[in-house]
């Protein structure tokens, strides 16, 4: 499982399948779209406004400052 967050467009991807395949993307959602491969599988979810559904801090420990500087 790979997750990736862009801070600058508020996206959460979770991948949920690390094989490479080709997928459907289907909207389930407004803010919900899973990509679907083989066999009807969901092996990824993507989350829009992923900041206003998800707790970020909980799913990323990770501290960061913005200013540039990394700590």
């Amino acid at each position: 499982m790979n997750i990736q967050y862009n801070d600058r467009t508020d996206l959460l991807y979770i991948r949920l399948d690390d094989k490479k395949q080709a997928v459907i993307n289907r909207r389930v959602s407004e803010d919900i779209v899973l990509d679907i491969g083989e066999n009807e599988t969901v092996v990824g979810i993507e989350i829009l406004d992923a900041s206003k559904h998800v707790n970020l801090e909980r799913l990323f420990p990770i501290k960061y400052n913005f200013s540039g500087v990394l700590q």
